[in-house]
């Protein structure tokens, strides 16, 4: 199978990108840069120059592989609909990468007891998104909907990502941000008493739903990518104790926000975001076989390799 991938540079197109590569598909990644695209040719994956701004490569690339993975940008609309227009009618996969801060709260570090299934976020449920997040919902249902125009689309909603990726970037988002606060102050934080829950997902469990997806997802599908969840508070004791700092402590936002910007620390770091999700276990038969990211910060936070 040939997959284009946008994103390919990225933690979660470069980890996809690598586990097809080394099950035999052929992939292409989009590559903005000489030295994007020469990392990726030295990966195995052939890099197509352009843009996400850039809907004429877009359509070439789409038009000429078996799948697209769209890994790149969660909120970029333009890029979304090239892709879309490309495959209408071809019943190829798209599998476009969203993520559970759309159901962050502004809670600043406190417990939230409310959880999301994926029933209560599809069109016709009973939830509205933040007006934060009201545009990435809107793209995300743009997806869904183009299961009516005949491509076999997906929605994978990654909830916090841990562990080290298999491409170009090693680093995922969240888990870093701390860890890198931590090394450069010596302390430890996390937002305000670091009682809020995300729900998590190891790299490896995620990479594996989006090969089942690409495979045999059916059109118009939406899924939680989840194995588990934590507190913010109890990750950070954790990096704390790994990089052998004294205890971790609270932090106001306004300073997290000076520190990581405002979407960062108030939804990727302060919020809660707690999901359930069903559907990639009953139609794929998806099972997460990890289910800690605080075991894999004590464990593997400082090692060298991937996972």
């Amino acid at each position: 199978m040939r997959v284009f991938i946008t994103g390919a540079t990225g933690f979660i197109g470069g980890s996809v990108a690598a586990r097809l590569t080394r099950e035999g598909h052929e992939v292409a990644g989009l590559a903005r840069t000489r030295e994007a695209a020469e990392a990726l040719s030295s990966r195995g994956i052939s890099p197509v120059r352009g843009a996400l701004e850039d809907a004429p490569a877009l359509t070439a690339a789409a038009q000429q592989a078996d799948a697209v993975i769209n890994a790149a940008d969660s909120d970029h609309r333009p890029a979304v609909e090239a892709l879309i227009a490309a495959l209408s009618g071809t019943g190829k996969p798209l599998l476009h990468t969203s993520g559970t801060s759309i159901v962050g709260d502004d809670a600043r570090g406190e417990l939230s007891e409310r959880i999301f299934t994926e029933a209560d976020v599809l069109p016709g449920g009973p939830w509205e998104p933040e007006p934060d997040k009201a545009a990435r919902v809107a793209i995300d249902r743009l997806v869904l909907d183009a299961a009516g125009q005949g491509v076999r689309s997906a929605v994978l909603c990654n909830s916090l990502i841990y562990g080290h990726g298999y491409g170009v970037r090693r680093d995922s988002v969240q888990i870093p941000r701390l860890a890198g606060q931590a090394r450069r102050s010596g302390v430890a934080r996390h937002i305000g008493p670091g009682r809020n829950l995300w729900s998590n997902v190891h790299i490896d469990d995620m990479v594996d739903l989006y090969l089942r997806a690409l495979d045999r997802a059916p059109a118009g599908f939406f899924a939680f990518v989840e194995g588990g969840e934590e507190s913010f508070g109890e990750i950070t004791r954790a990096v704390a104790d790994v990089l052998g700092l004294g205890p971790a402590e609270s932090w106001d936002v306004k300073p997290a926000i000076e520190e990581w910007g405002y979407e960062p620390a108030v939804y990727a770091l302060g919020s809660n975001s707690r999901v359930r999700g069903g559907a990639a276990r009953r139609e794929l038969g998806w099972e997460p076989r990890h289910g800690s990211a605080v075991a894999w910060v004590r464990q593997r936070l400082l090692a060298d390799g991937p996972g």
